[in-house]
């Protein structure tokens, strides 16, 4: 099977997140990622699985919007999200992706009321 490419793996990331499919997220995660997440370290599957439960849960049935700029294995996001009576106007991550997997995300975010 031919690896995914970044924005394959980013397109399949923004659906399951746009579904709040968590294990589908989650599977885009390499074993051995590493989230940087409000200062915060994060590792592997599990690692991800935490993130993303706490981002889904501060804003919840969100709406995106996304501005991405990718550079070979990297992708640079900016990003906005609504829901849940919240709003994040200044989300800005970094993926780093190998072999078809995201294996390095950075991520910070602030939550405001909408």
């Amino acid at each position: 099977m031919a690896t995914r490419t970044p924005e394959e793996v980013f397109a399949h990331h923004g659906q399951a997140l746009g579904a709040e499919d968590l294990e589908d997220i989650v599977a885009d995660y390499s074993d051995d990622a590493i989230l940087v997440v409000q200062k915060k370290v994060y590792r592997g599957k599990d690692g991800a699985r935490q993130v993303f439960t706490q981002l889904l849960a501060d804003v919840p049935q969100a709406q995106w919007e996304l501005e991405t700029v990718f550079a070979d294995d990297v992708l640079y996001l900016e990003w906005k999200a609504t829901g849940g009576g919240r709003k994040v106007e200044d989300g800005i991550d970094t993926f780093i992706f190998e072999d078809g997997m995201i294996r390095v995300q950075t991520v910070v975010y602030t939550v405001g009321p909408a």
